[in-house]
């Protein structure tokens, strides 16, 4: 399953996401960012790439909906409600993330 990560600037959040899940067998992990100055600008490949999007916040929804919208075609995006106040890689949002994303990976 090929699971894409996205927040604001593609800094903290998202990367933890995507360096979690990247070990985990059968899944391909990949993050971006929908803020105009991310480290990773989200594009219409990686939506294309994706088989499912996490969002951390409903925030990252509206724009993706709004910037990307015909390239979502139907796809499953999960909002994971994680606010923008974790360190890269820090233990509680690593966590976090493997409590709220991992059900979805299964189901795969």
């Amino acid at each position: 399953m090929r699971a894409l990560f996205i927040c604001t600037h593609n800094r903290l959040r998202s990367p933890t996401a995507e360096q979690v899940f990247a070990s985990w067998p059968g899944i391909e992990t990949d993050s971006a960012g929908v803020g105009a100055d991310a480290d990773v600008p989200l594009s219409p490949e990686q939506l294309a790439w994706a088989e499912i999007v996490f969002v951390m916040e409903k925030v990252h929804r509206s724009r993706l909906s709004k910037q990307f919208q015909r390239h979502l075609n139907g796809k499953r995006i999960v909002c994971l409600d994680i606010p923008d106040n974790y360190a890269y890689m820090q233990p509680e949002l690593v966590q976090l993330l493997e409590t709220k994303v991992a059900p979805f990976l299964r189901r795969a």
